[in-house]
């Protein structure tokens, strides 16, 4: 199965590294904790326990961290990476995935891939935890999203899922 050629679009892109931040672990645990502080920061400033200080740092923290993550960051990704300029096409294959621009191409295994995530315009698939590809949905045809939905979950999915059975069997 194989797109047609396709650029990336900028707030697109944008909306999916912020998404690619918001379901790490670690960053939604670190929001966890920033917030909870400021609500006690805010509860203890209700109370007088603590100074008008206090409550602005923690507001200027946690307003800092959302900053940061929905604005900052996504954007210096966006700009470090060429891949987001480049005209692409990326072909499913039973052994491996193809993608090609003007300047070459590259083939993964299906097996290089570690896990398969989907957001609103993008499928993303990540080699690990902290490096992915994205494909826009809208590089194929409407009638073969659900194909390609299908297609990567088989191959990218089912993998991880033997992967994590396996591990468990070994550790019994």
């Amino acid at each position: 199965m194989t797109s047609s050629f396709f650029r990336y679009s900028k707030p697109r892109v944008l909306q999916a590294l912020r998404y690619h931040f918001i379901t790490r672990r670690e960053i939604k645990i670190m929001m966890i904790l920033v917030n909870v502080f400021a609500i006690i920061a805010a509860t203890l400033y209700f109370f007088n326990k603590v100074t008008a200080y206090a409550f602005l740092g923690s507001s200027f923290l946690w307003f800092s961290l959302m900053i940061s993550f929905w604005y900052v960051l996504p954007n210096i990704i966006y700009r470090k990476s060429s891949t987001f300029k480049d005209q692409l096409r990326v072909s499913l294959e039973p052994q491996h995935i193809f993608i090609e621009n003007d300047r070459g191409s590259r083939t993964w295994p299906w097996k290089a891939f570690s896990t398969m995530m989907e957001s609103p315009y993008f499928f993303h698939l990540y080699f690990d935890s902290r490096s992915f590809f994205i494909i826009p949905k809208d590089a194929f045809e409407k009638n073969e999203i659900n194909e390609v939905r299908k297609l990567l979950k088989e191959k990218i999915n089912s993998k991880a899922e033997n992967q994590n059975s396996y591990q468990k069997k070994l550790s019994e």
